[in-house]
């Protein structure tokens, strides 16, 4: 069975202590450092910023994202670039031109992405698709922590999982990513999963116990 990618969300991190959580989930097997940076616009939230960004990158060598669910991204990636981050992610409703805004973050040396809204159909953003090498599917409304799984998302899931070996992307999963969620959606062929407050945090183990029981899941 291939090794499922698995990404905690940093913003349910306790911030008090944050260079030793990077550390404990580094050594806990964490693949992907996932970064949500919220505006306040795009949706109704302020998560992180740069300076956190930079103070995760300073203790990890570990991969970093950032998920950047805020208006007009390409005045943006750049920063986020510049303070580490390896992988990119925006929301095509965000950005005007978001096939130049892909390639602009793929001529700086870090990997594209684009996150899809349980609203947003795979047709409307299929020719964006040449330019990925994440496509990371919401299967809640992006903002906030600890929603509910959306039944309907799926089926999308399952669509661009038949796209990915076309055009080259790996599938993330972000959004109550439970034990159970990380199980079915491995099986079809999911290739990574961002964990919050579902499977990983503040749920009295230790990130190693919790991450190794995750990594083993459906094996």
């Amino acid at each position: 069975m291939k090794e499922r990618l698995l990404c905690p969300s940093m913003m349910c991190a306790n911030y008090g202590h944050l260079a030793s959580e990077v550390r404990a989930l580094d050594d806990a097997g964490a693949d992907i450092f996932h970064c949500d940076i919220m505006d306040g616009s795009f949706v109704p939230n302020f998560t992180m910023g740069v300076m956190d960004v930079q103070t995760i990158r300073r203790y990890t060598d570990k991969p970093v994202d950032c998920h950047l669910m805020i208006e007009n991204p390409s005045s943006k990636v750049d920063w986020f670039i510049d303070a580490g981050a390896d992988i990119i992610y925006i929301h095509p409703e965000s950005e005007r031109y978001v096939v130049k805004t892909l390639a602009h973050i793929k001529e700086r040396g870090a990997y594209a992405g684009i996150a899809i809204n349980p609203d947003t159909s795979i047709a409307s953003v299929s020719d964006m698709l040449n330019l990925c090498d994440y496509v990371l599917v919401m299967t809640v409304n992006p903002g906030f922590a600890g929603q509910k799984f959306i039944d309907f998302t799926r089926k999308k899931v399952q669509a661009l999982i038949e796209l990915k070996e076309q055009y080259g992307f790996k599938v993330m999963i972000d959004g109550h990513c439970s034990s159970e969620v990380i199980e079915d959606l491995s099986a079809l062929g999911a290739d990574g999963f961002v964990l919050g407050s579902s499977a990983l945090f503040r749920k009295g183990k230790t990130y190693k116990e919790l991450i190794r029981q995750l990594k083993g899941v459906a094996e």
